[in-house]
């Protein structure tokens, strides 16, 4: 089942992973009169109702053994502990600000689609969905389990959990998904967000694979101040609570979409069957279908087996050096610096402070702020800087970047790339990791490893890719690579 939200089409292909909330002076004020009242008032009801849950949850598989818990509940643990617990997760979303739930079609019955899908995925408040569509079951990190609260109605829930630190986590998930959702009726709905990631809602996002019949729905919300989505960039989500709750009241619209049954080809090739759902949701969304995805920490867009961000780390960190008073010629004259005087085979990482000293810089936030552009902490690895730098600014010719970065990554000094520095090298040009070069590393690999000759073109050929994205430009459409993954 698919679930959408409504959103004015743009020109371009807009950026679904931002999010503001632009307020006027005199919605700023009101927001400020009525948060003050309404967001303690609202934010300890919602506690003490979510704080109910916790020992009811707990009671409705208490006394199971293990066996039992990993069959569907039967009986009156679920009708009893079923109603109760959908009551009260209607008056935690009820205190917190949404009095009604507008309910649009007719949702379908559970051998007809055992999975609901629901797009777009716009925040932790999306969970107020599962009250429309009576508490189905749900797929979650494995690590929620250890949350109070959180992990009791995740087993209230018999949700199928996965680990993101076990590789062997995710081959059970999906298996544990098939096995519910061809069990004939034996276990309840399961809701997905095929998105993976929360979006703005402007455009759809690639869609993970399925492989069942899909109940396609959409989520409208429509306030005039749109504060519910928690993106990538935007508000925080004490932000979205303390906005939300400041309005009188949001009002949102669940709107049930016709079932999607895949084809025989679909069900051959999960990736077609989610496309297709997913151009079908975009079409009654009136959004942009995108092959943008979240990949670690960075949004890109998927062009062949590149993945391109949308935020160019590259850009942003020119923008930092010039705001800091560099010129673009003594940027130039230190990445070429580094370039030339940066040995293959000795650590290319470095930190913030080093950084500082490197590019001239008297403030160490800044450089801070460019290690957190490409690495999750205060170090920073130099050859993505400078490679990706270079790349964006021209400040080198490709045969001479090229010539670099294979010196850099040829690790044992052979003239030959392994799959890993293969992926290192268009990493660092691109200025984000690259998780699918195994295509382009086999291509390359038909008479032998990649030399310097053979990567060179295949630069040469992605170059223009490279550069549309380098750019941050946003008329590139996804659609004229095709993709199969």
């Amino acid at each position: 089942m698919m679930m959408k939200m409504k959103m004015k089409r743009s020109a371009h292909t807009p950026h679904p992973f931002t999010h503001e909330v632009n307020v006027t002076a005199a919605q700023r004020i009101q927001g400020i009169i009525l948060g003050v009242v309404l967001f303690p008032v609202r934010i300890t009801l919602a506690t003490l109702f979510f704080l109910l849950m916790w020992p009811i949850a707990r009671l409705r598989l208490a006394g199971l053994s293990e066996a039992e818990r990993a069959e569907p509940v039967r009986g009156w643990r679920r009708w009893l502990f079923h109603h109760i617990m959908l009551f009260l997760s209607r008056a935690v979303f009820f205190s917190v600000g949404f009095l009604w739930i507008r309910v649009k079609g007719r949702q379908a019955g559970l051998k007809e689609a055992p999975v609901l899908v629901v797009a777009p995925h716009s925040g932790f408040l999306d969970m107020l969905v599962v009250c429309a569509t009576g508490l189905p079951m749900v797929v979650s990190r494995s690590e929620n389990c250890r949350l109070p609260v959180i992990g009791a109605l995740l087993e209230f829930n018999q949700s199928v959990l996965v680990s993101r630190k076990d590789p062997e986590s995710r081959k059970k998930c999906v298996s544990q998904i098939c096995e519910r959702v061809t069990s004939d009726g034996r276990w309840p709905q399961m809701l997905m967000f095929p998105e993976g990631t929360t979006t703005n809602g402007q455009a759809l996002i690639k869609f993970k694979p399925g492989t069942t019949n899909t109940h396609t729905g959409s989520v409208l919300k429509p306030s005039a101040l749109d504060t519910v989505r928690w993106t990538w960039k935007g508000l925080t989500w004490l932000g979205t609570l303390w906005h939300t709750t400041s309005q009188i009241y949001t009002s949102v619209t669940v709107e049930f979409l016709p079932v999607y049954t895949p084809s025989q080809e679909e069900k051959q090739n999960p990736d077609l069957y989610a496309e297709n759902v997913q151009k079908l949701m975009a079409k009654a969304l009136r959004v942009p279908a995108t092959d943008y995805v979240m990949e670690g920490r960075f949004p890109v867009k998927k062009l062949g087996n590149l993945s391109l961000p949308l935020e160019p780390p590259a850009q942003e960190t020119l923008k930092l050096l010039r705001e800091h008073g560099l010129t673009d010629a003594h940027v130039e004259t230190v990445m070429n610096d580094v370039l030339d005087s940066c040995p293959s085979g000795q650590s290319t990482t470095v930190t913030a402070d080093h950084l500082t000293t490197l590019l001239g810089l008297k403030d160490r936030r800044t450089a801070v702020k460019i290690c957190s552009l490409y690495s999750k902490d205060d170090t920073v690895d130099l050859r993505q800087v400078c490679l990706s730098v270079s790349a964006v600014s021209g400040f080198r010719s490709l045969e001479s970047l090229i010539h670099t970065a294979f010196t850099w990554y040829d690790t044992d000094q052979d003239g030959l790339l392994s799959a890993g520095d293969l992926s290192g090298l268009m990493g660092a040009l691109v200025g984000v990791p690259q998780y699918e070069v195994a295509e382009m590393y086999t291509a390359l690999t038909t008479r032998g490893r990649p030399t310097e000759g053979k990567n060179h073109r295949v630069c040469s050929h992605k170059q223009h890719l490279v550069t549309e994205c380098s750019l941050g430009s946003s008329s590139v459409h996804p659609g004229n690579v095709v993709i199969h993954s």
